[in-house]
């Protein structure tokens, strides 16, 4: 509890006075590295710069109690244009049925199941 912030704040220079709030963007930006997310390259006057803003939210438990600050850096989506800035969008959501189905398959033929990450 001492190492949370109570308060989200609703820009980034209301961020950077808070330090649990830094130490949150360190966290966010270190995962990004981690998980090898972006690579930087040098910008060609082809390329268009797509912006990004940070999203501060305090995660709550199952009382209500803050357990941790969470900063996410967002690109500004309203921006892009496909075709142009990107090629095609996926996002990996599944269905909680989706899963079930997955294992009674798998068990029913004798499959052995490993996690893919």
């Amino acid at each position: 509890m001492a190492f949370v912030s109570q308060v989200e704040p609703k820009t980034l220079v209301d961020a950077l006075e808070d330090s649990n709030w830094i130490n949150a963007m360190h966290e966010e930006l270190n995962q990004f590295t981690i998980n090898e997310i972006w690579t930087l390259v040098l910008r060609t006057k082809e390329m268009n710069v797509i912006g990004t803003k940070c999203v501060f939210k305090n995660k709550l438990d199952e009382q209500g109690i803050i357990v941790r600050n969470k900063a996410k850096l967002v690109a500004k989506g309203y921006n892009q244009e496909e075709g142009i800035d990107y090629g095609e969008s996926y996002a990996p959501v599944v269905t909680l049925e989706a899963v079930r189905l997955l294992l009674a398959y798998a068990c029913m033929n004798g499959f052995k199941l490993t996690r893919w990450m």
